[in-house]
């Protein structure tokens, strides 16, 4: 019997994990090479299944929105001087992806990706043995005067969600909501079809577990660069060790531009940041489900680990220093709001990793034959990352790569 082929995924977030779950099930012997960081989005994330989502961010209404919701005015756009060179030209590839026929070309590729995003995760969270990790018991976004409400319910009626549903809260639902703040809830709606995950830690040490037991070898190891040699590529690590594998999946998140550009592919992926707040002491109602607090841009998760309040988009470099006036400013809509949040709460701050049409990078690089990458999902990589890993492991089984996808977009 011929021995089962060897793969190398790089990242072990939420998305190079799920791959490399897919991986074993095909019959391939894994490796997975991650230094394991708790800045990774997968951890810090909002814990949403955001299926309604199926507009890519990069529309024609972002851009024209985008002055109401820079930080300055109240709001969670944030665009540092000191990551100038970072966002300009993101941003002018944003303007040219919202343009009509592109965005509808993204929304279409988009929401063929989240119409398969739950089952993928049913069938995830079984077949790791933990099916209590997915809460499917959707959200709710709530407005805090007349104008927002009425706004917000009329922009939510008119948007495509995709497999999602959404319907005004029932007065029971208005009473639980009320009955979470001090300030009066002038209107609020409820999505199905959407979910939570229960808690994100436990999440990835679930798919880390499952991954070593069925024989994964997991590398705390940083990936240095990528080489070509006879049309293949190697892999060399931190402390100079080469490896080599029939196929090596780059999901590194941020970390993937400079791997794939060091090689000239072209991947103008920034670093779009975000920030919260936790804190294991609150009275939050158990198996709640998140609350948007849209007048805020803020949204509520109530995990195992404690009760998360998540916020802000900042373009900035990916080692730029952290901005505490967003932390400050989430515990002041904590306060202002008056939730069962105790404590100052613990700091987070990490990465979303961002290409400019809003669309993740899923394809089959044309620089060696054994190199393949998934990445770029920004806030949908907890939610896209089950579809992808069973995208990624037929695509290398020998399946077709998804056209849209494919970095061969921004040349």
């Amino acid at each position: 019997m011929a021995a089962p082929r060897n793969s190398l995924v790089i990242g072990g977030g939420v998305v190079g994990l799920n791959i490399a779950l897919q991986l074993q099930a095909e019959g391939w012997q894994v490796t997975v090479c991650d230094i394991g960081s708790e800045t990774s989005a997968s951890y810090g994330n909002a814990g949403h299944i955001a299926t309604e989502q199926v507009e890519p961010l990069a529309s024609m209404a972002t851009v024209t929105s985008a002055w109401r919701r820079w930080f300055m005015r109240g709001g969670a756009l944030s665009l540092p001087l000191q990551g100038f060179f970072a966002w300009l030209p993101f941003s002018l590839r944003l303007l040219a992806a919202a343009q009509p026929k592109r965005f509808a070309h993204g929304k279409m590729a988009l929401k063929g990706l989240l119409n398969e995003a739950m089952a993928a995760w049913r069938r995830r969270v079984s077949d790791i043995g933990v099916p209590d990790l997915l809460c499917e018991d959707g959200h709710f976004v709530v407005w805090e005067t007349p104008e927002s409400a009425a706004r917000g319910a009329k922009s939510w009626s008119a948007t495509d969600t995709g497999t999602a549903t959404v319907r005004p809260a029932t007065d029971e639902e208005m009473a639980q909501l009320s009955a979470l703040t001090s300030r009066k809830i002038h209107g609020a709606i409820r999505f199905t079809g959407t979910a939570q995950i229960a808690d994100t830690r436990r999440m990835l040490e679930a798919l880390r577990e499952r991954f070593i037991e069925r024989g994964g070898r997991y590398l705390r190891e940083r990936v240095e660069r990528l080489v070509v040699h006879e049309d293949r590529v190697v892999i060399l690590l931190s402390g100079g060790e080469p490896l080599t594998a029939d196929a090596v999946v780059v999901a590194a998140g941020i970390g993937s531009k400079a791997l794939l550009e060091s090689m000239g592919e072209t991947v103008p992926m920034i670093a779009e940041r975000g920030y919260h707040i936790q804190t294991p002491d609150h009275g939050w109602p158990e198996g709640f489900p998140p609350v948007v607090f849209e007048d805020r841009s803020m949204i509520m998760t109530g995990f195992e680990s404690g009760l998360r309040a998540a916020s802000f988009v900042e373009f900035n470099r990916a080692d730029a220093a952290p901005d505490s006036r967003k932390w400050a400013r989430l515990r002041r809509h904590v306060d202002e709001l008056g939730l069962p949040f105790k404590g100052r709460g613990k700091e987070w701050i990490g990465t979303r990793p961002t290409l400019p049409d809003y669309l993740p990078a899923i394809g089959w690089s044309a620089r060696a034959r054994n190199l393949y990458y998934a990445f770029g999902h920004q806030h949908l990589g907890l939610t896209l990352a089950a579809v992808t890993g069973e995208i990624v492991a037929g695509m290398i089984k020998g399946g077709e790569a998804p056209a849209a996808f494919d970095l061969s977009r921004f040349k």
